[in-house]
């Protein structure tokens, strides 16, 4: 009976210890998980975030938030803004709720607010920018881009308002000038 006791002992002891040891292993393996890998196991491209991820948080319903060192613009088809935070809510094919990120479409800048992919083998992402979603091709997001550093202008600096209206007014004088000229062809045909 005491040959038996200690063995029985040891045994409980190793069976109760398993779950615990489970649970860090498993906490273990998912924290050397790095951010693009999770977005590659919830069905997204890797790239959809730039190069100099400095860490991230990840919890168990899929809210995420990623740290960069600095606020960086990336060029795909067109140029994103990333914020040094990034925020959303990850499920397959899916980030919603999504601050941080914004497109660029002409001159303007547009938050995006939700990444989807409908059908993986359609190859078609789409970004929602609000008033209407954006299609790219998900091969344009295969690998994370290179991200270059954003000064944020000193809107207090006349310069920079001068610059941004200087701009505004020439967009809408070559506008004009473009309808005028087709304007002009409609009269004279």
């Amino acid at each position: 009976m005491t040959q038996t006791g200690p063995n029985m002992l040891h045994l409980f002891l190793i069976l109760w210890s398993l779950p615990f040891s489970t649970i860090l292993c498993v906490s273990a393996s998912s924290e050397a998980l790095s951010i693009y890998e999770v977005l590659r196991s919830n069905g997204l491209p890797m790239g959809l975030l730039p190069k100099g991820v400095k860490d991230f948080r990840l919890d168990d319903a899929g809210r995420f938030e990623v740290f960069l060192d600095q606020e960086c613009n990336a060029k795909f088809e067109n140029e994103l803004h990333y914020d040094r935070n990034v925020s959303g809510t990850l499920s397959f094919g899916q980030i919603a709720a999504l601050s941080g990120i914004s497109a660029q479409d002409l001159f303007l800048w547009f938050p995006v607010k939700e990444i989807r992919v409908d059908i993986p083998s359609s190859g078609l992402i789409y970004f929602d920018v609000g008033v209407v979603y954006k299609q790219f091709s998900l091969s344009t997001f295969e690998t994370p881009r290179d991200c270059t550093a954003v000064n944020r202008p000193n809107l207090q600096d006349g310069r920079f308002i001068a610059e941004t209206l200087a701009k505004v007014v020439l967009v809408s004088f070559v506008f004009q000038f473009v309808l005028s000229a087709d304007i002009e062809a409609v009269c004279v045909a």
